[in-house]
């Protein structure tokens, strides 16, 4: 990604945030390109995406189990769907 798109999206590897984030945000992009066995989740960088990101790190976030391992395997699905 070049620099004008880094300052206009939020990117993580970690697939814990990223699935937290996805109930919240649609991920934008699942890019692969630069390493093949690590993928990095794009999100639209947003004022409520910054403050759940520091809501995650706080542990300020309450899901259910059950919710969050459905959208696990959402997100695991699309990771590898592009296989």
């Amino acid at each position: 990604m070049n620099q004008q798109l880094n300052e206009n999206y939020y990117q993580t590897s970690d697939l814990s945030l990223a699935t937290t984030l996805s109930l919240f945000a649609p991920i934008e992009e699942i890019d692969r390109s630069t390493n093949p066995r690590k993928a990095l989740f794009i999100f639209r960088k947003t004022p409520e995406l910054e403050k759940l990101i520091d809501q995650y790190f706080r542990n300020e976030i309450k899901i259910s189990p059950q919710t969050y391992f459905n959208q696990l395997r959402v997100v695991k699905a699309r990771l590898y769907a592009n296989e």
